[in-house]
């Protein structure tokens, strides 16, 4: 009797292990696609002939198209299926630089980044339907913290494999391959067997309140939180490594394993998270503090000149910190939406990505462009310190009760 009461259990528990990992595994697969093009941007800027500013643009393009498509793909994921709109993202991302590898010219430098921002809004709203659909609502919050790790692994891991693919095959192979990866995993989940989640399965349950709610005050609050978030950070991933090569001297080594210590310690802060997450409900002072940290550790790289060692730890502790916030910041969004809209409360949140995507690409390229290297650095702090400061704005927002309303129960 024991064995047969627990057979149904254990396979529900292989089923939620094996979707949690096909999904975590495409993640990581949108986080290393985001990283494949500001990693060659020495290569891209000596093939092409271009200014950092031409080739911000390429990822103000990259976000302006993710963040005007991530709202109707979470639509789209809700009406037809989150599984077939992640296989579709995954497949023409990969394809989108296996494109550019084939035929590097400026114009297709652009046209790579509108299939790659239109392959990544696809992410959040599939990924976030699936397993709000098919995780243990009790660990809820480590799935999500998993989740985001896998992710943040992806673009941690991408400098060095970048550099190896360029070291190895060139600039235009690795281009091809890395877009490879996609439409390999895109192989690997239908063999999984990754479950559905959406097409219209709700439908005639939640779409009417969804419809009529799904815009609310709190969640256009956390709009802009998420749009500091990416302002905070974008500079220091995407011109990070020329900022310290050109304005401290460093070797294009070091200034690599600075930027892979902080993306890598950041996967780590996030499985930490994790466990903050389940045990506190303050996510927004959880976010203050950590920031308020990150900006005095940022601020003194801005400032210094460090030796190496103390380069990669500062950078290390400042990603460590960063990614601690992750999973609280999606719980802080779950916990806003209205019922019945998760999908497409994280598919309009997550624009907030896409519209510091908009700004920093131009904006940090345009110092770039100046030679003021250190003010990659230093406008990283500034925008910290108003990620800080809205941080402990929200957490007196009135959205405060309406969290506490929906989740009075406990969580495990």
């Amino acid at each position: 009797m024991v064995d047969v009461l627990a057979a149904p259990q254990q396979a529900k528990a292989d089923s939620a292990l094996r979707t949690l990992t096909g999904i975590s595994v495409a993640h990581w697969v949108s986080h290393f696609h985001i990283f494949v093009l500001p990693m060659l941007f020495p290569f891209l800027k000596q093939q092409l002939g271009v200014g950092y500013v031409e080739l911000g643009l390429a990822l103000t393009v990259f976000a302006v198209v993710s963040g005007l498509t991530q709202a109707p793909i979470g639509y789209l994921a809700d009406h037809i299926g989150a599984r077939k709109i992640l296989l579709i993202g995954l497949t023409v991302g990969g394809c989108a630089l296996i494109g550019l590898g084939l035929h590097l010219s400026y114009t297709s430098l652009i046209v790579c980044a509108v299939l790659l921002g239109l392959a990544n809004s696809v992410y959040h709203p599939a990924d976030y339907a699936i397993l709000s659909a098919h995780m243990d609502e009790a660990r809820m919050g480590r799935a999500f913290s998993i989740h985001t790790f896998a992710g943040f692994l992806g673009g941690a891991v991408a400098p060095a494999i970048m550099a190896a693919l360029v070291a190895s095959i060139g600039g235009l192979g690795a281009l091809i391959v890395a877009g490879a990866v996609g439409p390999l995993v895109a192989l690997f989940l239908i063999v999984l067997g990754i479950p559905d989640a959406g097409a219209n399965k709700n439908k005639s349950k939640d779409d009417t309140a969804s419809k009529a709610s799904v815009i609310t005050p709190a969640l256009m609050v956390l709009t802009a939180f998420f749009t500091l978030l990416s302002l905070s950070t974008s500079g220091i991933n995407n011109f990070g490594v020329v900022a310290l090569m050109g304005g401290y001297g460093a070797s294009f080594s070091t200034a690599n394993i600075a930027l892979t210590a902080f993306l890598g310690a950041s996967a780590a802060g996030v499985l930490a998270g994790g466990y903050l997450a389940d045990w506190t409900h303050r996510h927004s002072q959880v976010a203050a503090a950590c920031f308020a940290v990150n900006a005095a550790l940022v601020l003194l790289i801005a400032l210094l000149n460090l030796p190496p060692v103390a380069l990669t730890l500062a950078m290390g502790l400042a990603g460590f910190l960063g990614g601690v916030i992750a999973p609280s910041r999606d719980m802080m969004v779950r916990n806003a939406a209205p019922p019945g809209a998760a999908g497409r409360a994280f598919g309009i949140v997550s624009t907030g990505f896409n519209f510091g995507g908009i700004v920093s690409p131009l904006l940090f390229g345009w110092i770039m462009d100046q030679h003021m290297p250190h003010w990659v650095f230093g406008a990283s702090v500034v925008f910290m310190v108003l990620t800080v400061l809205l941080a402990l704005v929200t957490e007196r927002k009135p959205q405060a009760s309406a969290y506490q309303a929906e989740t009075a129960s406990p969580r495990a």
